[in-house]
């Protein structure tokens, strides 16, 4: 009973069961939106079962090989790690599991939920928009979004901080949010890391922003260490008159309290 459970927390290669699992599902799933194509008037629906089988089926046929896929711009990986979750819970499910499967089904909707609008949608937003306010408040609002992600569904830690050190930008910006909304998915490496190395202002503004949700659960090493970055990156990146310098002397002002003066 605990075979689909040992094959799932394994970070290498997709197993042979994994894969026809998901050569399976994806084949079902090609098949029923081929019908549809000629069966329905569901267009949306349709394209979505014919996509998403595409995907399974590539990485039923492919593995590992297949690192990366991109669609209109957006990056395909959580729609991977989906898939391979679709094809544990089948797994899981024939070895008489209900439990494990139904929850692996739940990660793998939250997986798409999450690699599915709010990303592309943030994408869409950074190309489209001119910089200013009126971008700015868009993206607020799938920030907004993506806070609420961790009370629908369960997420692995470990996931979350992957989106936050290889992923997209809008991965990268979920992942910020999901952390800001949830102590357990938090991750001090990541997020200074984050800091030090982002991708934009409104990235960098975000990560700081959880720095600063973070600071009362930080041990003196940790604290000196982020009051380190802050002062780093208000001499790199930070200008006074910025939200992300206002943030940084904040969270100073408390290390400073907690531990004495830096």
């Amino acid at each position: 009973m605990e075979k689909p459970v040992e094959e799932r927390s394994t970070a290498g290669p997709f197993t042979p069961v994994v894969r026809a699992a998901m050569g399976l599902l994806g084949a079902g799933s090609f098949g029923t939106g081929v019908c549809a194509v000629f069966a329905t008037d569901n267009g949306t629906g349709t394209g979505v079962l014919l996509a998403f089988g595409g995907v399974l089926l590539v990485l039923a046929l492919f593995g590992n090989r297949v690192e990366s896929f991109e669609l209109g711009g957006a990056n395909l990986k959580l729609r991977a790690a989906a898939a391979e979750r679709l094809a544990l819970a089948e797994e899981s499910e024939r070895w008489g599991d209900t439990t494990t499967a139904e929850q692996l089904r739940a990660e793998a909707q939250a997986l798409l939920e999450a690699a599915g609008p709010i990303a592309e949608r943030y994408w869409s937003l950074r190309h489209s928009m001119r910089p200013g306010r009126e971008r700015t408040l868009a993206m607020e609002q799938l920030v907004s979004r993506a806070r609420r992600l961790p009370e629908e569904r369960p997420f692995e830690p470990t996931e979350v901080v992957r989106w936050l050190r290889e992923g997209t930008d809008g991965e990268r910006v979920i992942a910020l949010a999901m952390m800001q909304a949830s102590r357990e998915l938090r991750n001090f490496e990541a997020v200074v890391a984050a800091i030090e190395d982002s991708h934009s202002a409104f990235e960098q503004y975000h990560a700081v922003l959880l720095a600063k949700l973070m600071v009362d659960d930080l041990n003196t090493a940790q604290l000196r260490r982020l009051a380190e970055t802050l002062r780093s990156q208000q001499g790199h990146r930070f200008q006074r008159d910025t939200d992300r310098w206002e943030l940084s002397e904040d969270i100073l002002r408390r290390v400073e309290q907690r531990v004495g003066t830096l």
